[in-house]
């Protein structure tokens, strides 16, 4: 199996590279991709911690049998860290989109992509998930990876803000419920802008909801409703992730992004408002100054930080 080697005995070239390589990483959300020895990429994937997730394609894989026959093909690493495990996630499946790697089985990954849609009518407000591109207006915010854990969201944002209890013409059940839970027509407005604020990741906004449902939380542990807690608390963990910073995808179209550090550059190109393309290697050191220049002032931390990693990563190799 891959990485086991008997006592004394040295472990094949392709897991040394992966030790070696893993110690490098740092412990944070982002992707990396494998290559092989005539500088194929071979399989591409993401990671919540890259240093632990690299460092396991030196275990035994039992639970990849697929990816046992990959690893002696493994020749060298890349990696790219982001912002965030979102980020992280949406690049992998941009990167899939764009080119299916050997060992990569599903071309852009099975989380479907959904929208939240704040509708401010009077009469009927809501805060509605639209999953295709047919329901979703211009207005709506995101994309968002993961409908499911969308929706979680969704039900976390209405418990702490019910917007769609707050309407004018609300049905003989609606109203009732409404009653109960002390939402009026008045409410609309701030409701409105707190979601507004939260789907706007607008810090004060974000820490109001969190306390929100910290208090719903409690009291539904108080009231020895631990089913009704456990789902708040599934509902916070969606929060967290639809709010984490997320620039790979909804970027601005034609996007370029580049860093070279000592000799190695690498750079991401966008299509249609998402970054998919990475390419990377030897930077001759003008042209690399030049195209770090010609990237936007908020990717220069995240393309200083990253040339940095390829040229570590190079160094190792050689």
């Amino acid at each position: 199996m891959a990485g086991q080697v008997s006592p004394g005995v040295e472990p094949p070239g392709s897991v040394l590279v992966l030790r070696r390589t893993s110690g490098l990483l740092p412990a944070e959300p982002g992707v990396y991709r494998f290559r092989d020895d005539l500088d194929r990429v071979v399989y591409l994937g993401r990671a919540t911690d890259l240093r632990v997730r690299v460092r396991s394609y030196a275990g035994d894989l039992a639970d990849r049998p697929h990816l046992r026959r990959m690893i002696p093909q493994v020749a060298r690493v890349e990696a790219l860290v982001c912002a965030s495990v979102p980020e992280a996630a949406w690049l992998e499946r941009n990167l899939l989109q764009r080119t299916l790697p050997r060992w990569n089985r599903i071309r852009g990954g099975t989380e479907l992509v959904g929208w939240l849609v704040l509708d401010e009518d009077a009469g009927r407000p809501a805060l509605r998930l639209a999953v295709e591109d047919a329901e979703r207006p211009a207005s709506a915010y995101g994309p968002y990876l993961g409908v499911e854990r969308l929706a979680l969201a969704r039900s976390g944002l209405l418990r702490a803000w019910p917007v769609h209890l707050a309407g004018t013409g609300l049905d003989v059940a609606d109203r009732s419920l409404a009653e109960a839970r002390g939402v009026a027509p008045a409410d609309l407005e701030a409701h409105v802008r707190r979601l507004r604020g939260v789907l706007r990741r607008e810090a004060g906004a974000v820490a109001e909801l969190r306390t929100q449902l910290d208090l719903a939380s409690r009291a539904a542990v108080a009231r020895l409703a631990f089913e009704t807690a456990m789902q708040i608390q599934a509902e916070l963990a969606a929060i967290e992730w639809l709010v984490a910073p997320q620039r790979v995808t909804g970027c601005a179209p034609g996007l370029v992004v580049s860093g070279s550090a000592d000799g190695i550059g690498f750079t991401l190109k966008g299509t249609d408002g998402r970054l998919d393309r990475w390419t990377s290697g030897q930077a001759d050191a003008a042209a690399g100054a030049r195209a770090a220049a010609s990237t936007p002032e908020e990717w220069r931390e995240f393309t200083a930080r990253n040339a940095e990693l390829a040229a570590a990563l190079s160094a190792a190799r050689a």
